[in-house]
């Protein structure tokens, strides 16, 4: 009974993950076909992935993600960490309610904060700009640090670095030497982390974009409804596996979380 059991959960995954990449296989497999009207049988081609190298505004939509992604990921990774550190580290009023507050920003849809930062930075004079769209992005990645930091230090004894300090480390040395090495994993984790979230994020981008600034996410939601070209399929095979990339490296990076 027991093996019988076993097979069933083994074609229970099998199905889960084979509903969950066909689609991107699919689309995968379609970049490399010549026909641009996805024709069968395929005709391995790399023409369309040729074509991306001259699409001017896929290429500067890619960069203008790739660096907004990447500043996103340095500040919200500062920011997360020091929120996750005064969470493990020190008890204080309101502590309990900060941590119930960390969950929403991540189980609300990203549609309803986009809207929502849009009237906010509209009161507030900003409207769409850079600004906005940098802001929203470490609004929305800063609870993905905390909370990955935050099961880090947890993990981890706090006793070593009172130990540190009684041996005649001053607190700042106690905290390099001591417990910063222990959390870093979770802080790269956590940057790689945030830079997916930022790098793949529609609708804060669509919201808070300004005038002639665009992101790839966006920038290939206008490209289909234009009309479909194979590359967009193209360019969502480099994204996906360089998302891919990203998330392994950081759930590496957890493994002992």
């Amino acid at each position: 009974m027991r093996g019988r059991h076993s097979w069933l959960f083994v074609i229970y995954i099998l199905v889960t993950l084979i509903f969950l990449y066909a689609p991107i296989l699919t689309m995968m497999a379609m970049s490399f076909n010549r026909s641009p009207f996805y024709e069968l049988p395929i005709q391995f081609d790399l023409k369309w992935y040729q074509n991306l190298a001259y699409n001017k505004r896929l290429i500067q939509a890619t960069l203008n993600s790739a660096g907004l992604a990447l500043s996103t990921s340095i500040t919200s990774t500062f920011l997360g960490m020091l929120a996750a550190l005064a969470l493990a580290r020190y008890q204080f009023r309101g502590r309990s309610l900060f941590q119930i507050l960390l969950i929403p920003p991540i189980s609300i849809p990203w549609l309803i904060i986009g809207v929502s930062m849009l009237l906010l930075f509209n009161l507030l004079g900003l409207g769409r700009s850079l600004v906005s769209m940098y802001i929203g992005h470490v609004a929305v990645s800063i609870p993905y640090v905390v909370l990955v930091v935050y099961a880090r230090l947890s993990g981890t004894d706090p006793g070593l670095e009172e130990t540190a300090m009684s041996l005649g480390a001053s607190p700042a040395i106690a905290f390099i030497k001591v417990t910063f090495p222990l959390m870093l994993p979770g802080v790269l984790a956590a940057g790689l982390f945030s830079f997916a979230v930022s790098f793949d994020n529609f609708s804060i981008s669509y919201f808070l974009a300004p005038p002639g600034v665009t992101t790839l996410p966006v920038e290939i939601y206008s490209a289909i409804r234009k009309g479909f070209t194979p590359v967009v399929n193209a360019i969502a095979t480099i994204t996906f596996l360089f998302s891919m990339v990203v998330v392994l490296i950081a759930s590496k990076g957890t493994r002992d979380i």
